[in-house]
């Protein structure tokens, strides 16, 4: 078995992966690794050829590969070298580069994780490896509910596709699915994909939502659904799928407040693709396997003003830690974590004092982070949160007990978009609360 020794391990090389290595190199962490399961670097973004990204981070529009190759030309300045035993135009891009002090493990899959920092892995090129690590950074990333949890029934064809491997099929491997899809779900990659499959040729049906309320971003719907013609059916859902080695049709039906199918509002549709966009779940099964705390509103990492797991010196960044709607806010919560891992290698971070709970009012389904040292914070603290139900000339509101500490007004807040703040903190104290209340007409 080999063994490794790094100041800090990144685990995943996509966006808050990149983002934080980057950043730690900057904070002047000298031996830094990532591992990347996936035989490139750079994650989801590689198979997001649309455009929108990076309008935060970089002030201008991009596509996922641009903004990735962004990270990878940052990394590029702080001399990475990689090692993974196979030929990709992005690892013979990476190999170029030598005496490094960023490395990173491509196709390399983390097995076990220990709370004490140690991580045992595997690779074709390395065989078992043991990696010794002073601190860790968790970007997984997230997945995609697949049909068994939105409790579809039926027979089990061909077919029947997440949005996500759609849009690998037609974007990476070329290869079309089918000529008629119906979605189920609005997610954004299933919005993304509708226009997509139309511009290839495909006929998209309809998407179908089992919410009162759209899943993805307004843009999206307006962009990818409005602009195509293809119609959003809310509070409808996929009952019933038919076809044997085939996907053949499938059932829709309305459903009520309670989701539970109308009768008498059945309706079956001709397709050969079925295409399921019914959520992301942060990828947590080492977080879960090494004995971290799980919020079960966001199903990651409870985790502090420096992203900071409830296990001293293992963090989380990304949509490791919660569903972001924006790869800036990615980018972002792995810089936050790169800080925070900095200087709990350099030995400056309290982890000895007493956290002070982040609460919230019923109109919000959670807030990023779940707790907080004010010890710890330097500057200001980011907040991420996201309410349960759309509502109409909000303000959003921290209070630190004593007084209001930060206003911030929205025209409307809705679930799928997440509201930030940056909030500049008055002192120590024994409470931080966060509102979201609509202005009183």
């Amino acid at each position: 078995m080999k063994r490794y020794e790094f100041d800090l391990v990144v685990i995943g090389g996509g966006p808050a992966g990149l983002a934080a290595a980057v950043e730690a190199k900057k904070q002047g962490v000298d031996r830094i690794l990532i591992i990347e399961r996936d035989i490139e670097a750079g994650g989801i973004l590689r198979q997001c050829i649309h455009d929108g990204f990076g309008l935060h981070r970089f002030g201008k529009r991009m596509s996922g590969g641009q903004y990735a190759q962004a990270f990878l030309e940052e990394l590029q300045n702080s001399a990475i070298r990689v090692s993974n035993g196979l030929h990709t135009p992005v690892s013979l891009f990476l190999e170029e580069l030598q005496n490094s002090e960023i490395q990173v493990f491509l196709n390399t899959m983390v097995l076990e994780l220990t709370t004490d920092k140690k991580i045992y892995a595997t690779s074709e090129d390395q065989g078992m490896i043991e990696i010794f690590a002073k601190a860790i950074i968790l970007a997984m990333g997230c997945r995609e509910r697949t049909r068994s949890q939105a409790f579809i029934y039926g027979t089990r064809p061909s077919g029947i596709l997440t949005a996500g491997a759609v849009q690998r099929y037609i974007n990476i491997e070329g290869y079309l699915p089918g000529k008629k899809a119906v979605i189920l779900g609005s997610g954004d990659i299933g919005l993304i994909m509708a226009r997509r499959m139309t511009l290839e040729g495909m006929e998209v049906e309809g998407v179908y939502e089992i919410m009162p309320n759209l899943g993805g971003l307004r843009r999206n719907a307006v962009q990818c659904l409005d602009d195509y013609h293809i119609p959003l059916h809310l509070s409808t859902t996929v009952t019933r799928i038919f076809g044997e080695k085939r996907l053949e049709g499938v059932t829709v039906s309305a459903v009520d407040e309670n989701r539970q199918p109308i009768s008498g509002t059945e309706r079956y549709i001709d397709c050969d693709l079925l295409v399921l966009a019914v959520g992301l779940i942060p990828e947590n099964e080492l977080s879960v396997q090494v004995g971290i705390e799980i919020d079960p509103a966001t199903k990651g990492p409870v985790i502090d003003e420096n992203f900071m797991t409830s296990i001293d010196g293992i963090f989380a960044a990304g949509n490791a830690v919660a569903v972001f709607d924006l790869v800036d806010y990615v980018s972002m919560t792995g810089e936050i974590a790169a800080r925070g891992a900095a200087k709990y290698i350099k030995g400056k971070l309290d982890t000895k004092t007493e956290y002070v709970a982040v609460t919230h009012n019923d109109n919000i389904g959670y807030v990023i982070p779940q707790r907080i040292r004010y010890t710890n914070i330097d500057n200001n603290l980011p907040i991420f949160l996201r309410v349960k139900q759309p509502m109409k000339k909000v303000t959003l509101k921290c209070n630190n007990g004593k007084k209001d500490i930060y206003r911030k007004k929205y025209e409307i807040a809705l679930p799928p978009e997440m509201l930030c703040g940056d909030v500049a903190l008055d002192g120590n104290s024994e409470k931080f609360m966060v509102t979201v209340e609509e202005v009183a007409k």
